[in-house]
């Protein structure tokens, strides 16, 4: 069947190229959705940085992800946490060491008061740290800390420590920080902890930092 001249008019058409009014309109929307993609990603970032130190810290203390000890299990119910501070006395007793750094920044000396200590599953320890500040002037520092190997993070659970908080020594001023701890008994039915016979409770001390507004920063803990 022949064509109409009004087919052949619109196949015509359509077979045309597109002329510059249609090609900026069509790049301008495609401008228009990355830039507001991109303004997207800006603003997603900036919040997640905002908020990446508390969630950090909240996250690592909860799960023992990153090598962070958590806190101890069972919250803040007395009950839950004393069934099991019960030693497991047909287990082999753990060694745990203690490892201590200061940043370049921060003139103080920092070490274990104890080189180790030997416990059982569900036993607690109470370990000491000794802070000195060597400067001149009164200074505050925070501290980060880490356990190695890394399975056994999630097992190790602080009653009581002075990390992530500030510590205000004034100048030539040396006391003492307590950590009191234990090891969870769930450990012994983790299989990632087979052999595993020492751990390593590492701590850094930084200079305290703050924001704009005056309100503490609490630095990032670094996985060892």
């Amino acid at each position: 069947m022949p064509r109409s001249a009004q087919q052949l008019q619109q196949q015509q058409q359509q077979q045309q190229p597109p002329s510059m009014e249609q090609i900026r309109a069509h790049y301008g929307r495609k401008n228009q959705t990355v830039a507001f993609y991109t303004l997207s990603v800006i603003l997603g970032t900036v919040a997640v940085a905002y908020g990446s130190v508390p969630l950090y810290k909240m996250i690592c203390q909860t799960t023992g992800w990153g090598g962070q000890p958590v806190r101890a299990h069972g919250g803040s119910s007395d009950g839950d946490l004393s069934t099991r501070l019960v030693p497991v006395t047909s287990a082999n007793r753990i060694k745990v060491t203690f490892n201590a750094s200061v940043s370049d920044e921060l003139p103080w000396k920092f070490v274990p008061q104890q080189r180790e200590v030997r416990v059982l599953p569900g036993e607690t320890a109470l370990a000491f740290y000794k802070a000195t500040n060597r400067g001149t002037k009164d200074i505050i520092g925070v501290a980060t800390y880490s356990v190695t190997p890394a399975q056994c993070a999630p097992y190790f659970s602080k009653i009581q420590c002075f990390c992530f908080e500030e510590q205000r020594l004034n100048a030539g001023e040396e006391v003492d920080m307590p950590v009191f701890f234990y090891l969870d008994p769930d450990l012994l039915n983790d299989l990632n902890m087979k052999g595993v016979e020492t751990v390593t409770l590492n701590y850094t001390f930084f200079k305290a930092r703050y924001d704009n507004n005056g309100r503490f920063k609490a630095p990032v803990a670094v996985t060892l």
